[in-house]
């Protein structure tokens, strides 16, 4: 709140009863006092982010300065949102929320607008763990919407929580449309289920915490990390094959010219030949036909999808063509088939490298 004294050359008015000059001046001292506990609400948002160190790019939002004393808000710093890993994320989750409630007709567009009523949560829970929540279908109230995302949250819990995951969300947290609550939420139920998705390692961003304390709003600036190699399911030991990928592309190039070769040998009998290792593999049917081929043996048709058109078929195909190579004696490929139909190259090249290295003779 701002006040504006009378200017000098302002036409005196005659004075109430409480305009006594003490009364002004006691007036002005509360008034200077209020100003310095709790200023203008956007100007303190402005004044708690733009301290040393902080982002002066950081958007403030005007429900940060309504806190209580002692409650806190997170947002993602700007910079993080341009992050590419934390644009794949989103991007990542979106696509799987999308595909698993196709059925319910149901698109998700934007994380944080779309799920923060319970509704579409609701629909992705009971679509993943093949359940019903007893749940009002529709709630437009706060409450409501409330009451629905506590079952649904409740619901969560009894799954992840047996299994040692953090739970790093809240009823409040997610329906305050914290994307930061939203996304962790999200990557615990994709591993959890195993999602055949492939979600990108070391998303790191930057949170900027929002408190209130002694009447004025302080901001904090920590790192919080979304996705890590250790967290992931299906994550394997580093290994030579590893050290290739990621150091030495002289080598990585060479490699991938000779598995071309050697798929393509074997795949040009049937009038097939493969150009693009990470994209030719990705629905399974070239990996369920090379097995028969290098195992000399016809693999009936209704076994696997010959035309897949849905995430789910190909990673049945994929894993059927896993079935045969531990049938013809190979190791347990060092790959999720999900990685495969996710065009994940190294793990592609994994299970390729693996055949290559039995039957290249």
């Amino acid at each position: 709140m701002s006040f504006t004294l009378p200017s000098p050359t302002m036409r005196p008015h005659r004075m109430k009863k409480d305009e006594s000059f003490l009364g002004k001046l006691g007036g002005t001292l509360v008034r200077k006092k209020k100003a310095r506990e709790v200023s203008d609400p956007q100007e303190e948002s402005k004044n708690a982010i733009n301290l040393p160190m902080s982002p002066a790019s950081v958007d403030v939002h005007y429900e940060d300065s309504q806190l209580e004393e002692n409650e806190k808000h997170t947002m993602i710093n700007p910079t993080s949102k341009d992050d590419p890993k934390f644009k794949e994320l989103v991007k990542v989750l979106l696509t799987w929320i999308n595909d698993v409630l196709a059925e319910e007709r149901i698109i998700v567009k934007q994380l944080e607008e779309d799920l923060y009523d319970g509704q579409v949560l609701q629909k992705l829970l009971e679509k993943l763990a093949d359940c019903k929540l007893n749940v009002a279908e529709v709630t437009q109230s706060e409450i409501g919407q409330k009451q629905k995302l506590q079952t649904v949250l409740d619901a969560v819990h009894d799954l992840l929580w047996p299994h040692g995951w953090t739970l790093q969300w809240t009823v409040d947290s997610i329906h305050g449309k914290n994307l930061v609550a939203i996304l962790h939420l999200l990557v615990s139920l994709a591993m959890h289920f195993q999602a055949p998705i492939c979600l990108p390692e070391h998303v790191s961003i930057q949170v900027v915490v929002m408190k209130k304390r002694e009447g004025l709003l302080h901001s904090s600036h920590i790192s919080e990390e979304l996705t890590t190699t250790e967290m992931m399911i299906g994550q394997f030991e580093r290994d030579d094959f590893d050290m290739i990928f990621d150091h030495n592309p002289g080598e990585l190039s060479k490699l991938k010219e000779s598995l071309i070769t050697f798929v393509n040998k074997h795949l040009n009998k049937l009038n097939l030949e493969v150009t693009e290792l990470e994209t030719q593999f990705a629905d399974g049917v070239y990996l369920v036909l090379l097995m028969g081929l290098l195992e000399d043996y016809f693999v009936p048709l209704h076994n696997f999808y010959l035309t897949p058109d849905s995430i789910s078929q190909k990673v049945h195909n994929v894993s059927f063509a896993f079935e045969l190579m531990l049938d013809g004696g190979l190791k347990k490929p060092k790959a999720r088939p999900e990685d495969v139909v996710n065009l994940d190259l190294r793990s592609t090249l994994r299970v390729l490298d693996n055949l290559f290295n039995k039957y290249n003779k």
